[in-house]
């Protein structure tokens, strides 16, 4: 039980993070590389600096820290320091986590009281 629990409390750190739309157009752009179903790793997975992130996504350098760091403790994006640069990129287990929590739904949901 604690493990759904905690899946459970790991998808909504997830969700609540990628509520607001910078984050998700951050998000979107960087899980764009590593669409479901390919094979990427974090050491093949595209990297941006976050320089090129913000340019992407046109936000400004400080919004996008803040935001970055938001997806970052929620566990949908790694980062490294190189140098004076910060790399970023989806983390591909996270990603293939929230596209099989979405593929498991039932493609319509039963009304209550609805015949099978």
């Amino acid at each position: 039980m604690t493990s759904i629990r905690n899946d459970v409390e790991s998808f909504a750190a997830q969700f609540k993070a990628l509520s607001n739309p910078h984050r998700l157009a951050m998000f979107s752009r960087l899980a764009s590389c590593c669409p479901p179903g390919t094979s990427c790793s974090s050491d093949d997975a595209v990297r941006y600096s976050v320089g090129q992130l913000g340019a992407d996504v046109d936000i400004s350098a400080s919004t996008l820290s803040h935001h970055l760091k938001e997806l970052h403790r929620a566990g949908l994006v790694q980062m490294v320091r190189k140098g004076q640069q910060v790399e970023c990129w989806v983390a591909p287990q996270t990603l293939e986590q929230l596209a099989a929590f979405f593929s498991d739904l039932p493609a319509q949901p039963k009304m209550q009281g609805e015949n099978p």
